[in-house]
């Protein structure tokens, strides 16, 4: 059984959220490449549209988008998803994980497309930040 924890990202406030997401919710996820848009009801947000981004398996290596597939491979990066380079001209071979996700993927990144209201008081954090401090 799949179990994934989603990294939502507002891009109007800029706050992330984590969810736990398994079982039913879960399976939503398997089959989906980077750049799909699937309905936020997997994660709590009912009526909100969430694009994938990103993504990691279980041992920390990223997803990348010119990678299909489910597969492992080794790249020879310059830059950019799994490499920042520390000084000019610096080349690494990483390994790195294709653009779709299966279950060998711990984390998933996303991002909210569309949707009416704030992503916070949709998920049930943002008022319960504004009690605490008074």
């Amino acid at each position: 059984m799949a179990e994934f924890k989603v990294v939502i990202a507002d891009p109007e406030t800029g706050e992330t959220f984590q969810r736990e997401v398994d079982g039913q919710d879960a399976n939503r996820f398997l089959g989906r490449e980077l750049g799909d848009e699937i309905d936020g009801d997997a994660v709590g947000l009912s009526g909100y549209t969430i694009e994938l981004t990103g993504g990691s398996d279980e041992t920390g290596r990223p997803m990348r988008a010119d990678v299909s597939g489910t597969r492992l491979k080794e790249l020879l990066l310059e830059g950019g998803v799994g490499f920042k380079p520390s000084r000019d001209g610096e080349r690494k071979r990483i390994t790195v994980r294709g653009r779709e996700i299966d279950n060998d993927i711990a984390q998933i990144n996303a991002s909210v497309v569309d949707g009416d209201g704030g992503v916070a008081a949709a998920l049930g954090e943002g008022d319960a930040d504004a009690d605490a401090d008074e």
